[in-house]
């Protein structure tokens, strides 16, 4: 399996079409300081997401970022990206890991301590626990963890993987960063705080500066 710098995942969803050309978006993160780039899209047909996969995908070439799909990994294993971000309904991690092989980057959504226990023993590169906040990027039916549940659900990922990066997504802003990383993620999730910005390169600047920042403090 691969080790991944998780500090800042941005996350290119297909809402931010208004914004801008999504590739265009992914290429300003990816050299302005995100340390992985994620494609989501939940609603396009699957030769749409493939399409727009790739372009984001060529976009990122020369940046070193790597590029993962999220849900889809037939998507991903046609437009040639690095992998695959799992939600707890999509396919389950070891026959992801069987068709992507070992190089490729797999992530995991925890929700629940169900979630954390799978993400801790399963065949994955990382984990990301959400929604931490309140977050109007999607529609979320389940309660945000909180910074307790934050923490509760990095502890127990811990003790059964403790080298596996652990992020944290949903309503995190700057403000909020430091005490997201201080309740024990090793980096965060972002959309609209990066890209429904004015300024897109300065936000994932600010970001990753402050996370930096953060990761020298002590840690809960």
């Amino acid at each position: 399996m691969t080790r991944i710098d998780y500090r800042l995942n941005a996350i290119v969803d297909a809402g931010l079409a208004d914004v801008g050309h999504l590739p265009d978006l992914a290429a300003i993160a990816a050299k302005n300081g995100a340390t992985l780039i994620q494609y989501r899209d939940k609603t396009a047909s699957t030769r749409l997401m493939i399409e727009r996969a790739q372009a984001i995908r060529d976009a990122l070439l020369g940046t070193g970022v790597p590029f993962v799909v999220n849900d889809r990994v037939d998507v991903a294993l046609a437009a040639g990206a690095d992998g695959v971000h799992l939600g707890a309904d999509d396919m389950n991690a070891a026959t992801a890991r069987r068709l992507l092989g070992p190089g490729a980057i797999i992530g995991l959504t925890v929700k629940t301590q169900a979630d954390a226990d799978r993400a801790g023993r399963a065949p994955v590169d990382y984990a990301c626990i959400g929604g931490v906040f309140e977050t109007l990027s999607k529609v979320n039916p389940d309660p945000p963890v909180g910074l307790d549940g934050l923490k509760a659900l990095r502890d127990t990922i811990r003790r059964l993987n403790p080298a596996l990066p652990v992020g944290a997504i949903a309503g995190i802003t700057l403000d909020r960063l430091p005490e997201v990383i201080a309740a024990g993620a090793d980096g965060v999730a972002v959309i609209s705080a990066l890209f429904r910005t004015t300024d897109i390169a300065g936000a994932v600047r600010d970001f990753r500066t402050r996370i930096d920042i953060a990761l020298k403090e002590p840690r809960i």
